[in-house]
């Protein structure tokens, strides 16, 4: 699967620190339980990650909002 295929697969998506001083960022679904746990500044790397990525959706049009 690629990025820009739709898909009818639903997840629920947790994000929050953890007691030992990471982010983690928890997927959960049907069978999945993903629990990814990243360092204050990775986590914030994957902040502005998703910003520039909602920046570029926003400029390329496609669905409306």
């Amino acid at each position: 699967m690629s990025i820009n295929k739709e898909s009818d697969i639903s997840a629920n998506l947790q994000i929050g620190p953890t007691s030992l001083g990471m982010v983690r960022i928890y997927i959960s679904g049907d069978g999945v339980d993903l629990p990814m746990d990243f360092e204050p500044e990775e986590a914030e790397e994957i902040a502005e990650e998703l910003r520039a990525a909602a920046e570029r959706a926003r400029n390329a049009g496609g669905k409306a909002k």
